[in-house]
């Protein structure tokens, strides 16, 4: 009887381990999508995270306007939130939204797109702290949960496609970790719920080509 040569396979790296190799907190989901991987792709890229409408989700986006609510300050509403926007203001050098918390950490055409943010999300009212895509891997200011997120597109079979968001999350000291760590308890489900909502968004998207540029 002839054995059979083994067969080792090499898994290829994520940007997102480049961006964050090391978390305490993760996240993953998935979905398979009847259409071709840079079909589905481009509609994870073209994204609008406002356009995802679960309770939860609405919840925390009112949620996001309360203290300027209780001093009577209009709430500022963006007038989208596009994955892309964050790689095409990278790509064009601007810095005028220095206020927005989320930025651009990699990506790999048709396969993988990755962004993230720092913040205390702790916080009854959330404080950002800006750090740019090159910073971001090394930063490590005690007091700070950094958070990176990323979709990555395989093919499944000849004519579907697998998709993966995945959202992890580690802290910069011991206080920080604990602090998240009693938050995430609570928002933990409630994230998946917010994941899964945009993979169905991205998956009719994709399966009905709309809003796809």
């Amino acid at each position: 009887m002839n054995a059979q040569p083994s067969v080792t396979a090499t898994a290829e790296p994520l940007l997102l381990d480049a961006a964050l190799p090391e978390f305490r907190f993760s996240r993953l989901e998935c979905a398979v999508i009847t259409a071709e991987p840079d079909v589905v792709y481009r509609a994870a890229r073209d994204l609008d995270m406002l356009s995802i409408h679960t309770p939860l989700f609405d919840a925390v986006m009112w949620a996001r306007g309360v203290p300027d609510r209780v001093r009577r300050r209009p709430v500022a509403t963006p007038p989208s939130m596009r994955v892309s926007d964050l790689f095409e203001t990278a790509a064009a050098g601007d810095r005028e939204d220095l206020a927005q918390p989320w930025v651009a950490l990699g990506e790999r055409a048709g396969r993988e797109i990755v962004f993230g943010a720092v913040g205390k999300v702790w916080k009854p009212t959330i404080e950002w702290r800006r750090v740019e895509p090159g910073d971001y891997p090394g930063f490590a200011e005690p007091g700070w949960a950094k958070m990176a997120a990323a979709f990555v597109v395989h093919p499944y079979g000849a004519r579907r496609s697998l998709l993966t968001y995945e959202a992890r999350t580690a802290c910069t000291d011991p206080v920080s970790t604990t602090r998240f760590g009693r938050y995430w308890t609570l928002v933990s489900p409630g994230v998946g719920i917010v994941l899964r909502g945009a993979l169905r968004a991205i998956e009719a998207a994709a399966e009905t080509g709309e809003g796809i540029t």
